[in-house]
């Protein structure tokens, strides 16, 4: 990795933020925007964003590496389901499970792949959609269990009908039996799918511009929350992948993505199922906030 062009990738995600950021003080982002641009993201452009990366030619080589992140991720999310409980058991249950949810689950969507994309292109996109197929499902087995102590039919269903799961199975057919798409197709996807790291970055600096600035000196709980997410995880994972000799992709997209804040969706998960929402909309933000210092660090760390 050139560390120059990274340094100039993340700086340029960064003022995308304060774009974002100066837009919602000026009030030219509502609130009710903010969540119409969420579902933006989610359910159109993210998803087209996903498909657009899986035009590549099928090789060995490259699903072996898929299979190896899929595995990755698996392993990283189930550790971190039973981890967490010794981080937070301090913590009264409407909190904890909070705050497990955003150790367990980061913001590998809305932030992970625009990082990811702005050092390793579409191969990246292509690589972090298998890493995250583990995330799509195991947020409503895994995440809702962490609130209500268990899982239902009707979770389990949403695990599987949701845009970014959906456009991640096809973009794997499409991969296994080389299927490629027309040429105007392709072009529409890679089109909708191009704003989707812009959209994500004013989106995030919008969400940042919400929180009073004494609300960042307080909380120590989330400062303690922030440090194993964006901090004590990924280096973790990264000394673990060294070990077992993991180099190029294999190791960056793991790491990376668990460098990520906390998941976007924290404070919905805790509005639904009877968590603290002020504790989750404070973890989301701030560790937002922070992972501006944070991920450069790590970037930095990985080479």
């Amino acid at each position: 990795m050139n560390t120059l062009k990274i340094v100039e990738q993340v700086l340029a995600l960064f003022f995308m933020m304060i774009i974002g950021y100066i837009a919602r003080k000026a009030k030219i982002i509502s609130g009710d925007m903010n969540r119409g641009l969420s579902e933006i993201l989610l359910k159109v452009t993210l998803p087209c964003l996903i498909i657009s990366s899986f035009n590549v030619s099928y090789s060995k080589d490259t699903a072996s590496n898929a299979f190896t992140l899929l595995l990755y991720s698996l392993i990283i999310h189930i550790c971190l389901f039973f981890v967490s409980n010794i981080f937070y058991n301090r913590y009264p249950k409407s909190v904890q499970s909070v705050l497990r949810y955003g150790t367990i689950f980061s913001n590998c969507g809305y932030m992970g792949i625009p990082v990811i994309e702005s050092i390793y292109g579409k191969t990246g996109i292509f690589y972090t959609s298998i890493f995250n197929i583990p995330f799509n499902i195991l947020i409503w087995i895994l995440g809702v269990y962490l609130f209500l102590g268990k899982s239902d039919l009707k979770t389990l269903r949403k695990a599987i009908i949701n845009p970014g799961l959906i456009s991640t199975i096809l973009g794997v057919i499409m991969f296994i039996f080389s299927l490629k798409l027309p040429n105007i197709l392709m072009k529409t996807f890679e089109g909708v799918g191009s704003i989707t790291t812009p959209l994500s970055m004013i989106l995030i600096g919008s969400m940042i511009a919400e929180i009073p600035l004494k609300e960042l000196f307080l909380s120590k709980s989330i400062y303690y929350f922030s440090f194993i997410r964006l901090i004590l995880i990924p280096v973790s994972i990264l000394y673990i992948l060294n070990f077992f000799k993991a180099d190029g992709m294999l190791l960056s997209i793991p790491v990376l993505i668990t460098a990520m804040p906390a998941a976007a969706n924290t404070p919905v998960f805790a509005e639904i199922y009877g968590g603290d929402t002020v504790i989750a909309s404070k973890c989301v933000l701030i560790s937002t906030l922070i992972s501006i210092i944070t991920i450069p660090l790590i970037i930095f760390l990985i080479q």
